[in-house]
């Protein structure tokens, strides 16, 4: 669609897929490399465009496509005009738009669209109205109901029948035409790398590629002692010139596949890996049908999710496979996320720009010392153009230090955002099951958690305390007994062993570190070192901390690994309460704690409420109304 620009200075096409919304499009956004900024930018805005471009250069495409919280832009100083009443559109340039996605230019319409009202917002530009969706609760900002409003010939019409409408207008008016895109990017299938499966392809004197025969597959890499590219640009299979050349001067595919090649189906060779003739029988295929479950990150989607479900539609379409799906169930666990440190800086023009600030360098109050601000400019080009004195804000100390303060943000860890923290120095510090539980312990799998080093303690605190039930704290001596549990000790241990197993079960490991954290306090309360306790508790833990129950393991005398033992099993009979401690009350108020047999009846249990010599006492003089009894609860006496 067209519109033309203020003062006859040419035409602009958008591509849209609302066109019923143009009444409400009160700004257009160009991307910043579109070729008509140049052109269109009138001299009092050339400065900030320029300075928005600079900016803009710094950041990667995807940078730019995954932001979807903060936006920025420039306003051009030029117009268009709506082709059907005239009014003047604001052109601005914004990074969220990318030349390559329909002709590089939007118009945008921030009533019904959450990014381009993000903008509006920002940059206070008219918000109008155009769809009223009161008659479809729960519609939201960008679906296709409702009614035309502030839309002159449109209004009174539903969004699909004003879709119709207007595009029927600027077809008949010469302004613009319907069209269908479609997108795809390729998958660059070849790798100049050595890990990979090679390319049945040989290649004849005169380049022409040939496929290898089926009696000479499996074709297998080579032996490389050297995995380096080798030289001239070539691939590190290259190097193997005695499997590359053949005899008769036919040369071998030195690129090999991309990962994706073999991860696409490798789980259909799990069910019939010894099969030399096919990559897996039917028999087998029919017998183990899916995979039940799938496990990885919502970021590992496309590098493998999709590919894997379009390599298996292909083997089912061909009659190779017997399902449509490759999975029965997904789950996509949580992104372990950073906090960054984020500077503002004011460029010349009065616009603002973010900048993230290594998370290394930060002080425990969020702030960088002017001096190490300073450092950065001289080894990092993002800060090298920046004055502190006048565009960064300077806040001295009573002791004459200067620091500029910085906001937090909980990202994505990234090196791009500077707020990487390394896992070898978690591991180096805390030990590698500290590290592991820690992660785990942080919140529910499907979640994205921020990482906090402080809270590592506490998982560390635990393993220390799981350790001193073997050990004593001071002298080292080995504490572990043969003597027979207690009921209270072996309660302890079945309660964690069937939460735990529960909870694996919904993949809450979060919540099997709690149980682990209440079982061990709960044991050093009891002063259990019972080795037949601690057996299974080492068992339980194996799977979380693998190196510290591999260590007890050894300890409590077993020689060979704790992940050959079998994981303890819950019994319902150690949680089966042969006492329960009431508390007994007097109008509401707690005088006494008695333990008494489970299996007693209210008579019974307020029989042996009012003997208590310390409830006599406090009943002298009184008269009981009557005796509530919650059995397994509490017992009041009303008064």
């Amino acid at each position: 669609m067209f519109f033309d620009l203020e003062n006859g200075a040419g035409q602009l096409e958008i591509f849209t897929t609302r066109p019923d919304t143009i009444f409400g499009a009160t700004f257009m956004l160009l991307a910043p490399e579109h070729d008509l900024v140049k052109q269109i930018t009138t001299p009092d805005q050339a400065q900030a465009i320029a300075d928005y471009l600079a900016y803009v250069n710094t950041r990667s495409e995807r940078d730019r496509m995954s932001e979807t919280k903060e936006v920025s832009g420039a306003f051009t100083g030029a117009y268009a005009l709506n082709p059907f009443n005239g009014a003047k559109i604001p052109i601005w340039i914004a990074e969220y738009v990318l030349k390559d996605y329909g002709t590089g230019a939007i118009m945008a319409v921030p009533a019904d669209d959450e990014r381009d009202m993000r903008f509006a917002k920002k940059f206070d530009l008219p918000i109008v109205e155009i769809i009223d969706k009161s008659m479809y609760p729960g519609a939201t900002i960008e679906d296709k109901q409702g009614k035309m409003i502030n839309s002159d010939f449109l209004n009174g019409m539903e969004v699909m029948d004003a879709i119709e409408a207007v595009l029927q207008h600027i077809e008949a008016m010469g302004i613009g035409h319907r069209k269908i895109n479609f997108k795809l990017r390729d998958a660059i299938y070849s790798r100049q790398r050595y890990w990979g499966e090679p390319f049945p392809i040989i290649y004849d004197t005169d380049g022409i590629a040939h496929a290898l025969p089926e009696s000479e597959l499996p074709l297998e890499l080579p032996v490389l002692d050297d995995f380096k590219p080798a030289s001239g640009g070539k691939a590190p299979l290259a190097r193997a010139e005695d499997w590359v050349n053949l005899p008769n001067g036919w040369r071998r595919e030195t690129d090999t596949m991309p990962g994706f090649a073999g991860s696409s189906w490798y789980f259909l060779r799990y069910m019939d890996a010894d099969n030399d003739t096919e990559f897996a029988s039917q028999k087998a295929l029919n017998y183990w049908q899916d995979v039940d479950l799938y496990v990885g990150g919502t970021e590992h989607a496309v590098g493998h999710l999709m590919y894997s479900r379009f390599w298996h539609k292909f083997l089912y379409d061909k009659g190779l496979v017997p399902t449509k799906e490759p999975y029965k169930k997904l789950l996509n666990q949580g992104m372990i996320q950073g906090k960054s440190a984020v500077m503002e800086v004011t460029l010349e023009g009065g616009r603002s720009l973010e900048l993230h600030v290594p998370v290394s360098l930060v002080d425990d109050e969020w702030r960088i010392s002017l001096e190490k601000f300073l450092g950065l400019q001289l080894t990092d080009n993002r800060f090298e153009q920046i004055d502190p004195s006048s565009h960064v804000t300077v806040v001295t100390d009573a002791d004459g230090t200067k620091h500029i303060p910085l906001s937090q943000r909980v990202e994505k860890m990234s090196k791009s955002l500077h707020n990487v923290i390394n896992p070898d120095e978690m591991v180096e510090r805390y030990g590698a099951d500290c590290f592991r539980m820690y992660e785990m312990f942080l919140g529910p799998i499907e979640q994205a958690k921020p990482w906090d080093t402080k809270g590592i303690s506490g998982v560390s605190s635990f393993l220390r305390k799981m350790w001193m039930l073997f050990y004593d704290e001071y002298s080292g001596k080995n504490l572990v007994t043969d003597a027979e549990p207690t009921k209270a000790e072996l309660k302890v241990l079945h309660t964690c062993i069937k939460k735990v197993q529960e909870d694996i079960e919904r993949f809450s490991f979060n919540t099997c570190v709690s149980a682990f954290m209440i079982c061990v306090n709960e044991l050093r309360s009891l002063n259990c070192s019972k080795r037949a306790v601690l057996d299974e508790l080492v068992r339980l833990v194996a799977p979380f901390a693998p190196f510290t129950a591999e260590e007890l393991w050894h300890q409590l005398g077993h020689e060979t690994t704790v992940c050959e033992a079998p994981y303890p099993a819950f019994n319902e009979a150690y949680l089966v309460q042969d006492t329960i401690a009431y508390p007994v009350s007097i109008n509401g108020k707690k005088r006494d704690l008695i333990d008494l047999p489970a299996g007693m009846s209210v008579p019974e249990l307020e029989k042996a409420a009012l003997e208590l010599d310390t409830v006599k006492k406090w009943l002298e003089g009184q008269t009981v109304k009557k005796v509530v009894v919650v059995p397994g609860r509490m017992i009041n006496i009303v008064v």
